[in-house]
């Protein structure tokens, strides 16, 4: 048996999330229905996480197990052949049989993309959140400095993803080790770059969604801290929308797998 990695590029908007799901159209179950046919046998993808309804990603990578003897790079052609449009195979590698795409994963970078200009581009309306109004960045740069560290999250995952009666693992405590405001190529247009260990369910969502409230002078860069430290889920933002959010690469002993869209001015000096 072979152990496959590959590096998947998808839009979001017309899936149910990554995660298969019975009678819902999912990245992760479209990829196995081709990969089924592809490799003659039944496919089981092990993604390195899970994205919510309507989320993007720049480099997502999954792996799984296959007996078939075909290319890797007619895996790749064969797939994106197959494919709709909106999922693109970038890339496909025999791995070591301990590789695990949520498992072996070090890191990860979100990008969440708005703009504050008072039209946003027809072409960016499933890609780019709209905000209206002014922005105070000095405040939501204040916030994001405290992000980073190791903090128990409780108050930006979302409710009711995980048992909290369970005593093992780290619960809703996760590492963040990059978080920085990024000047996009558009006009008035931004970018939030999350990098971590690892993010509770709709947690970069939820972070930005209260990012977006200190923006916009609904809350002060303190409060924000005291939503932290208060780890309720109650005293956070609102839920940012799915459409702004990418998954933009994934952190591997040996290097990152996915995109190098990284590229841009950092907006604070």
């Amino acid at each position: 048996m072979r152990n496959i990695k590959l590096v998947i590029s998808f839009d979001g908007t017309d899936f149910c999330g990554w995660q298969a799901q019975r009678d819902l159209p999912t990245v992760q179950g479209v990829i196995e229905d081709r990969l089924t046919v592809i490799c003659n046998h039944p496919i089981i993808l092990h993604g390195a996480g899970r994205t919510d309804s309507g989320v993007h990603a720049f480099g997502m990578v999954a792996n799984f197990s296959t007996g078939s003897k075909i290319s890797c790079y007619g895996l790749q052609k064969g797939l994106n052949s197959l494919l709709p449009d909106a999922i693109r195979i970038l890339a496909a590698e025999d791995v070591d049989h301990d590789f695990h795409a949520r498992k072996s994963a070090r890191a990860k970078t979100y990008c969440y993309y708005f703009s504050i200009a008072p039209i946003v581009l027809a072409t960016n309306r499933l890609y780019v959140t709209s905000l209206t109004g002014p922005f105070d960045f000095d405040q939501v740069d204040k916030c994001l400095q405290g992000l980073l560290g190791c903090h128990d999250f409780s108050s930006f995952e979302a409710t009711g993803s995980r048992d909290k009666t369970r005593t093992s693992g780290r619960g809703a405590v996760r590492t963040i080790m990059g978080a920085t405001l990024v000047e996009d190529q558009n006009p008035q247009q931004f970018k939030l770059v999350l990098r971590g260990d690892g993010f509770l369910r709709k947690m970069v969502r939820n972070i930005t969604g209260t990012l977006f409230e200190v923006g916009q002078g609904r809350m002060t860069a303190e409060q924000f801290q005291e939503v932290l430290e208060g780890k309720d889920r109650n005293l956070a933002g609102p839920t940012a929308p799915a459409c702004g959010l990418f998954l933009n690469d994934i952190e591997y002993d040996g290097g990152e797998q996915g995109s190098s869209s990284l590229r841009g001015k950092k907006y604070f000096k």
